[in-house]
C-alpha cells in the first residue's frame, strides 16, 4: 500500500516535529489539533524548526518552502482524516483521552487508513479495539529532535497485520528514519526502557533533597561523557509529559514515590507554565541554559 496523505493528530512536543519531518520528505500532511490557538502555536514552531533544519541538515530555503506548502491545518477531525492513508497520533499521554480519540477517529477515517500511536508509555493492544481496525493498528515512536535523532521504533500487537507493519517500516525509511522493529509489546519500547529509569532516578534524588538539579546533571555528564544530564533531557521531552506519566503511574499503582514526583512537577512547573524548552523555562531557562556554559562542568 502506498501512503501519500498523512494526518498527524496533536502538535505538541513531538507532533509538530513528526508533521514537519514528514512534509520535508514530500508527503502531504494534515496537522490536526483541538483548537486554533494550538494550530497557531504549531505554525510558529514550524518557523523555528525550519531554522534548525538549516543549521543541522543544511536544508535549502527552497526545500523548506516546499515543506511548508505540504502542510495543512484543521481543528475538524473529520476533515483531518478525510483522505488519510496513515494517522499518527501524538496527543497527551492520557489513556481515557486516547480511547475517546480512537473511537471517534475509527468512525471517521477511511477503511484503509493505518493508525499509529506515538505514545511513549502505552501499548497498541490498549487501543486497537477502540480504533475499529485492530489489524491496522500499531505504535510508531519517535525520539525528540527527530531530524537529528532519527529513530522510529515500530511495535505491533498480536493482531497487527504483518503487511501493515512492513508498510510502516517503509514509511519510516521514506521520511529519513531508521526503522527499529520490536518483536513483541514492551512498555517504553527500547529507548524509554533504557531512558526512563535514568529520569526516574534523577527525580527521586531531587524530590528527596539528596542533590540539586545542576549537581545531578553535572554528575551524569562528567561520569559518562553524555552531552545532557537527566533534567536537561526532561526539559527537551517536556515536563507536561513527565508529569502525565508519573501521575498515571501513581494513580494506577498507588506508588507514593511517583505521586510525590508528580506533585512536585505540578506545583513547581506545570502550574507555572514552565514546561521546558517549549515554553522557555523548565529546570533551566532557554535559549541559553546553564548546562551549555563553558564552565558548567568545572
Amino acid at each position: 500500500m502506498e501512503l501519500k496523505h498523512i494526518c498527524v493528530a496533536g502538535s505538541g512536543v513531538l507532533g509538530y516535529q513528526i508533521a514537519f519531518q514528514t512534509a520535508y520528505y514530500g508527503f502531504q500532511v494534515m496537522v490536526y489539533d483541538v483548537n486554533e490557538d494550538a494550530i497557531e502555536k504549531a505554525k510558529l514552531k514550524f518557523d523555528q524548526l525550519a531554522q534548525a533544519y538549516k543549521r543541522d541538515l543544511t536544508a535549502l530555503d527552497e526545500s523548506l518552502a516546499h515543506t511548508k506548502s505540504n502542510l495543512q491545518y484543521t481543528t475538524d477531525l473529520a476533515e483531518a482524516l478525510r483522505y488519510a492513508d496513515l494517522l499518527i497520533e501524538a496527543i497527551p499521554e492520557n489513556p481515557a483521552l486516547k480511547k475517546e480519540f480512537y473511537t471517534k477517529a475509527g468512525e471517521l477515517a477511511p477503511a484503509h487508513c493505518i493508525f499509529a500511536s506515538n505514545s511513549s508509555t502505552m501499548l497498541p493492544s490498549q487501543f486497537a479495539a477502540d480504533s475499529g481496525r485492530p489489524d491496522r493498528f500499531l505504535a510508531l515512536h519517535f525520539a525528540n529532535e527527530i531530524w537529528k535523532h532519527n529513530t522510529a521504533e515500530i511495535m505491533g500487537h498480536a493482531g497487527t497485520d504483518p503487511k501493515v507493519f512492513q508498510t510502516v517500516e517503509e514509511f519510516a525509511k521514506a521520511i529519513g528514519m531508521i526503522p527499529l522493529p520490536l518483536h513483541k509489546e514492551q512498555p517504553g519500547y527500547i529507548l524509554n526502557s533504557l531512558l526512563v529509569p535514568l529520569l526516574d532516578a534523577a527525580c527521586h534524588l531531587l524530590v528527596n533533597d539528596v542533590a540539586d538539579v545542576q549537581t545531578i546533571d553535572k554528575t551524569w555528564m562528567l561520569a559518562t561523557g553524555a552531552p545532557l544530564g537527566p533534567f536537561a533531557i526532561l526539559d527537551v521531552v517536556g515536563l507536561n509529559t513527565a508529569y502525565n506519566i508519573n501521575k498515571m503511574r501513581a494513580d494506577l499503582t498507588e506508588d507514593l514515590s511517583k505521586a510525590k514526583i508528580a506533585q512536585y512537577l505540578k506545583t513547581n512547573f506545570i502550574d507555572q507554565d514552565k514546561l521546558g524548552v517549549s515554553t522557555g523555562e523548565g529546570f533551566y531557562t532557554y535559549p541559553n541554559p546553564a548546562y551549555q556554559n563553558n564552565d558548567f562542568l568545572k
